[in-house]
């Protein structure tokens, strides 16, 4: 099968099973959603999403965070993953955020990439949830799943080429929506150490599928 070919197929069917495909992180406005993010590396939404209403509670704004500090917010965030470096990627952001961004969370990757804490899969998730910008955040999930049903080669070995070749094969208005596709399918059907090949609906279009139909034909 032609790459394009399984491009094509698999997103026809996430068009028809998952229309609506978005963050599973809570947040009510973009200065929450950077913090989420931000807390989310190596670490999972779900615990995410456990510990931010109190810290949001605690620091409803960027001028509040901005004059906390690390040891103070280290207090609410310390059951994710990283909480020392995380605290103080916090403090330095909304420090830098009221200070030279007027408080907005900036709308471009360029922009957001300056912040403390934020490196391009985080800038790119907030300017396509918040500003609706075409991006590709790769993550762990996007990484891995797009080697394993084909989408990109081996020799994508990086998170900037996998993003630039699936950037090239997606249309561009599917490209925020194709980023959950790929997050949702990692997270509840393409497991990592045992993927629901029985159960996947792309399973016609994944390399890995085309492989375990061929073993279990013998």
């Amino acid at each position: 099968m032609k790459r394009q070919e399984r491009y094509d197929g698999i997103i026809a069917y996430f068009k028809e099973a998952m229309p609506t495909a978005e963050t599973e992180l809570v947040y009510t406005n973009p200065f929450e959603l950077l913090v989420a993010v931000i807390l989310s590396a190596q670490c999972t939404d779900k615990r995410v999403n456990m510990i931010t209403p109190a810290l949001f509670e605690a620091f409803p704004t960027a001028e509040v965070m901005a004059a906390a500090s690390p040891e103070l917010l280290f207090e609410y965030i310390r059951s994710v993953s990283y909480p020392n470096n995380k605290s103080k990627h916090l403090a330095s952001m909304a420090k830098m955020l009221v200070e030279d961004f007027g408080s907005v969370v900036p709308d471009t990757i360029d922009e957001l990439v300056k912040l403390p804490g934020v490196g391009r899969k985080t800038a790119n998730v907030v300017a396509s949830v918040v500003y609706d910008v075409p991006a590709m955040p790769v993550d762990t999930h996007v990484y891995r799943v797009s080697h394993r049903i084909g989408l990109v080669p081996s020799t994508a070995n990086t998170p900037l080429k996998v993003e630039r070749m699936l950037e090239r094969h997606i249309p561009r208005d599917l490209l925020s929506r194709a980023h959950h596709w790929l997050i949702l399918h990692g997270r509840y059907v393409c497991i990592a150490r045992s993927p629901k090949c029985m159960t996947c609906g792309i399973r016609d279009y994944c390399r890995h599928g085309e492989k375990k139909t061929a073993l279990d034909k013998g």
